[in-house]
């Protein structure tokens, strides 16, 4: 299955240099492990929030928690699977993406503590957009440029997290998908910033946000976490993505598709969506086509 199948070029980007920095500083004292956390107080130059009060950014947290849960869960209905599979402490949490929503939603639905921060979205300027604003002002978000000239630093303040005892969670598809029962390949991000830190990696399931209407049922499926051991090098980051991407894949399998929404609702669920294609109809057929070629070259291989 599509799903099932790590994109080697995917792979390749964008953190291999990381990965090779990495193996020429085997004891970076920021990301070796979660105890080794000296300048996890120290915010990077280039975060707009980085003078913010620890007070004041503790309290945002909490108010941006209650507010997604009082908005998402009257807009939504959400069925949480597996919630007991958490790790009690920090971990790296996985899912896929299929809505701008899915933040919000496993804002509304995961604990409070530890503490949930988010990597991403790929910004330039975190103030381009209304969402990007409110992820700012959470103070949760870890975004990373473009370029990805910023990758070194936003690692360090994943380390940060993870140092203080919080949870990561990211996109591990890295983009939105247009289909609720498979996988696009997986960016390699999650399964590097696990074997990082040296913590889980705990894969998370999200159906449902394919289409956004009022009283849609939204299944977060939580999956046993994956243990993690060893460097993280290319052979391990590769070997722990495939890992993920079979995971997720099995929880997505039996995935039914969300209907397609009246004009309003499908108002608000574009509103925020962004297809690198340039819609929701290229983005399916082009899933779909990835989908038609891989079956067929499983085929030719049997």
């Amino acid at each position: 299955m599509g799903s099932r199948r790590v994109d080697r070029a995917v792979l390749a980007a964008p953190f291999s240099h990381i990965c090779r920095e990495t193996d020429k500083r085997p004891d970076d004292p920021v990301l070796a492990s979660p105890a080794m956390s000296a300048r996890a107080d120290v915010a990077p130059r280039s975060d707009p929030l980085g003078n913010l009060h620890p007070v004041r950014r503790t309290i945002r947290y909490y108010v941006a928690r209650v507010v997604a849960a009082f908005l998402t869960r009257t807009w939504l209905r959400f069925d949480v699977e597996g919630r007991d599979r958490l790790p009690a402490g920090p971990a790296i949490y996985a899912f896929n993406h299929l809505s701008w929503v899915d933040p919000f939603a496993l804002m509304a639905t995961l604990p409070l503590r530890p503490r949930l921060s988010f990597f991403g979205p790929k910004e330039e300027d975190m103030r381009s957009s209304g969402r990007n604003r409110v992820m700012l002002w959470t103070g949760s978000a870890i975004p990373y440029k473009p370029g990805k000239n910023d990758l070194l630093e936003a690692t360090r303040r994943v380390g940060a997290v993870i140092g203080k005892g919080g949870v990561l969670a990211i996109a591990a598809e890295g983009r939105i998908g247009a289909m609720e029962d498979h996988l696009l390949p997986l960016n390699d991000g999650a399964a590097y910033f696990a074997l990082r830190s040296r913590v889980p990696l705990v894969p998370i399931a999200i159906n449902g946000t394919t289409w956004l209407r009022f009283g849609a049922r939204v299944r977060i499926r939580i999956g046993e976490p994956i243990a993690v051991d060893g460097r993280p090098d290319r052979a391990a980051v590769e070997a722990l993505t495939a890992q993920l991407a079979a995971r997720l894949g099995d929880m997505l399998a039996d995935a039914p598709s969300a209907p397609r929404t009246g004009r309003i609702a499908a108002w608000m669920t574009e509103r925020f969506n962004e297809w690198p294609e340039g819609s929701r109809d290229a983005a399916l057929a082009a899933q779909c086509s990835a989908l038609a070629t891989g079956t067929q070259e499983r085929a030719e291989a049997v």
